[in-house]
């Protein structure tokens, strides 16, 4: 059953959709041109505009900026207050303005053209002050707007979001900006903890459960109670890792277990991660192998235990 709700949301969205796939077609060399303008600036990109395009204006330098191009929004409004100081000669422009007419951006426009700072227009208008003034045109299709009016930005507003994502991306994978580097950005939250390194939550030094493969079960157990994994890695005499003890082994092993070695009750070659993966495929290898403990060997110093990882650990900042 529909509704004129639904019926108006499907058109809305519809309308947007066929805009995104006009923009796709439209793309040519220009938009080759914004990108090597962008990665061959010394700066930032400065991004501006008013109204709904400063709104978009604002998440395409956050986009920008996490994804390793430093970036910064310039209100142009506050920009003709002082803030035009917040713009240097190795900066580059991206100004949006649907119209090219915003009056707002005249200062900023002129100011870039003052001194030689590369402007980059994004409007649908190429006759438009901004469209006629700028060093690389940006141009969006001349397409009605979803509400039906042509007075709300909703198509053209829709269109400008994708190009600055299209720039991000393409200059992301220009400098093979990869899941590891944007974390570096991006710490927090959910997308920080999917993208966290075995060597962010694992537990180091004395902290490893570990006896010597000829250690008594007695001393075995001790090591595994006082260190609280459940576990205790097995060594040789250079500290090469030889196996692990879990509460499998001890069950396996009940009758007689003080009278046997460390050895004698390990699981040999057990599995182990490297520090420098993502703890989420630390999270998958728990799993599939049906484990609560991974133990930390780093490639550089091969059979060496460097760390221990609990799936607490991982549950702790969200993964699991």
């Amino acid at each position: 059953m529909t509704t004129p709700f639904l019926d108006t949301a499907r058109r809305v969205i519809r309308a947007e959709a066929e805009a995104l796939n006009t923009l796709a077609d439209s793309l040519d060399d220009r938009f080759r041109d914004a990108i090597d303008l962008m990665k061959a600036t010394k700066g930032r990109v400065i991004i501006t505009g008013i109204g709904k395009s400063g709104h978009i204006a604002n998440k395409i330098a956050a986009t920008l900026a996490s994804t390793g191009t430093p970036a910064q929004f310039v209100h142009p409004a506050e920009a003709s207050h002082g803030d035009l100081g917040m713009i240097t000669g190795e900066d580059v422009v991206l100004a949006i303005s649907n119209s090219g007419e915003a009056p707002e951006l005249g200062n900023l426009i002129a100011y870039s053209r003052r001194f030689g700072i590369p402007l980059i227009g994004l409007t649908s208008r190429p006759e438009s002050s901004l469209g006629s003034q700028s060093d690389v045109l940006l141009l969006l299709p001349q397409i009605a707007e979803a509400c039906g009016t042509g007075v709300v930005p909703t198509s053209s507003t829709t269109m400008t979001l994708a190009m600055g994502d299209a720039l991000a991306v393409a200059l992301m994978e220009h400098r093979d900006f990869t899941a590891e580097h944007f974390r570096d950005f991006h710490p927090g939250g959910k997308l920080g903890a999917r993208l966290s390194r075995v060597a962010d939550l694992m537990h180091s030094g004395a902290a490893i459960p570990l006896v010597g493969e000829n250690a008594k079960m007695s001393d075995a157990l001790i090591e595994i109670s006082g260190k609280g994994f459940g576990v205790t890695g097995v060594t040789s005499a250079d500290g090469k890792l030889l196996g692990i003890i879990t509460n499998g082994d001890l069950s396996r092993h009940m009758d007689g277990l003080l009278n046997l070695t460390a050895r004698d009750v390990m699981t040999a070659s057990p599995v182990t991660i490297d520090p420098g993966a993502l703890a989420e495929k630390a999270v998958g290898v728990m799993n599939d192998r049906k484990i609560t403990c991974l133990l930390v060997v780093d490639p550089a110093t091969p059979d060496v235990p460097v760390g221990l990882l609990h799936i607490h650990d991982c549950l702790r900042v969200g993964l699991g």
